[in-house]
């Protein structure tokens, strides 16, 4: 017996077809570049806390992290070139451990961010400290805080 179907030929590829295609590879190459620079990026990326967030959600050990909130009265203790201190936003507080020149405006009570890692131990690893001036360098939460508590309202300092 013999075949009797003829052999398929392949269709050519029509205008629509290649522009489809064209597109579909386009996205796709999107697609790849999009995930490659979220991927390098997140290596870069610093999360802020406040105290409460810390409380609530716990400490990331040894991920970068940002604290910010006031230095709490009374809790600044020197070490040589350490320094440890508080920092709270009026509902929970952080212990914080410096090594090196704290800049001017770092004081009690004064808002300050600090950049570092989290110890196993729940104390915060600063590597670098910024005191901040004015509200318009405090973050969004512990100014809200700071408000709430009747520390400090619109036109202060």
């Amino acid at each position: 017996m013999t075949n009797s179907t003829p052999p398929r030929r392949s269709r050519p590829r029509t205008k629509k077809s290649r522009r489809a295609a064209f597109i579909g590879a386009a996205v796709l190459i999107f697609g790849l570049a999009v995930i490659l620079a979220l991927s390098a990026l997140e290596d870069t990326v610093v999360y802020f806390y406040s105290p409460t967030d810390v409380a609530e959600r716990g400490t990331p050990v040894g991920q970068s992290a940002r604290i910010g909130g006031l230095v709490v009265e009374g809790s600044v203790s020197k070490d040589g070139s350490r320094t440890i201190f508080g920092v709270t936003d009026l509902q929970n507080s952080i212990t914080v451990s410096y090594n090196g020149i704290l800049p001017d405006l770092f004081r009690e009570g004064q808002g300050i961010v600090a950049e570092g890692t989290f110890g196993a131990s729940g104390i915060f690893e600063a590597t670098r400290v910024l005191a901040k001036h004015d509200e318009n360098y405090m973050p969004r939460e512990v100014a809200d805080a700071l408000k709430e508590s009747g520390r400090w309202q619109e036109g202060d300092l």
